[in-house]
């Protein structure tokens, strides 16, 4: 990493993977505070988005060291987009994040639309950004997740054997919680905030149903944001609405569920929603 770059994200090291699908990513590795593998070994916690997500959570890391509420020791690893396609990470994510056979909510297209109208996107950009969600591949970054870059991680900094965790927020919660609900063995905690579950038709019900009566050992920690609900667009107001419905399935049977509301907007609530997972998941007793 660049002396620029490092001054910004202390402790924190860089590099590109291509995955066995051909796709780029960029990864971010971030390690405690005097970490030493050669004598303490510590766990991974994954960060998605980290185009977007390193800056504002990758410094989250010196709460390892808070004197009042002290979090148990993590190397972050924030996965993002490398290269020329970087730019585009905001509807790469789409293809990666979201599940196979996700239906597009029309609030969404609404949203999408409205984006136009205001100037924030081009039309040429919208519908790059709705292709990638009518063929989306949730199933094939898990696999690179835990079969491809994890591996490495191990290797590249001796990391712990056991305890990892997963964070996402939006379409990255969404797949957060797609992979609890896999019940992939990797994770022992799992950070969904704000998931994308944006209609009753949402692959998450029928994973659910598939799950039937089965119990997870990984702890789940589901964020939603006051202001999405309170605010007036409908996509957000439905993700608040319809991930509440998968909360009350859950919590019902699974004491490894937790949520928590938080005061902020769906812009404003990834560093907060990082920040919860950490107190209710990963902090020292």
């Amino acid at each position: 990493m660049s002396a620029m770059w490092q001054g910004c994200l202390a402790d924190t090291d860089y590099f590109e993977l291509r995955s066995s699908g051909g796709h780029d990513y960029g990864v971010w590795v971030t390690t405690p505070p005097r970490y030493d593998p050669a004598t303490t070994q510590v766990p991974v916690v994954y960060v998605l988005d980290g185009n977007w997500a390193v800056g504002m959570t990758a410094p989250l890391i010196v709460t390892q060291l808070d004197p009042i509420q002290r979090i148990q020791p993590y190397l972050q690893v924030s996965v993002g987009y490398a290269g020329e396609e970087a730019q585009h990470w905001a509807r790469l994510r789409n293809r990666d994040l979201v599940p196979p056979g996700e239906p597009i909510a029309e609030e969404f297209i609404d949203a999408v639309e409205t984006g136009i109208q205001t100037g924030a996107m081009t039309r040429e950009e919208a519908d790059a950004y709705l292709a990638e969600l009518r063929e989306t591949h949730a199933d094939a970054f898990l696999d690179f997740l835990t079969a491809e870059l994890h591996p490495r991680i191990e290797r590249d900094y001796g990391t712990a054997a056991s305890g990892h965790g997963l964070f996402g927020y939006s379409y990255g919660g969404l797949f957060s919680l797609y992979t609890w609900l896999t019940g992939c063995t990797l994770f022992e905690s799992i950070g969904a905030g704000s998931p994308g579950v944006a209609g009753a038709d949402s692959q998450i019900f029928a994973q659910l149903q598939e799950m039937g009566d089965r119990q997870h050992a990984a702890k789940l920690h589901v964020t939603l944001n006051e202001l999405e609900l309170l605010g007036d667009l409908a996509i957000y107001q439905n993700i608040t609405k319809y991930t509440a419905t998968v909360l009350h399935r859950l919590t019902s049977r699974s004491g490894a569920v937790t949520s928590a509301v938080l005061r902020e907007t769906h812009v404003t609530g990834l560093q907060a929603s990082f920040l919860s997972y950490l107190r209710t998941c990963r902090a020292i007793a």
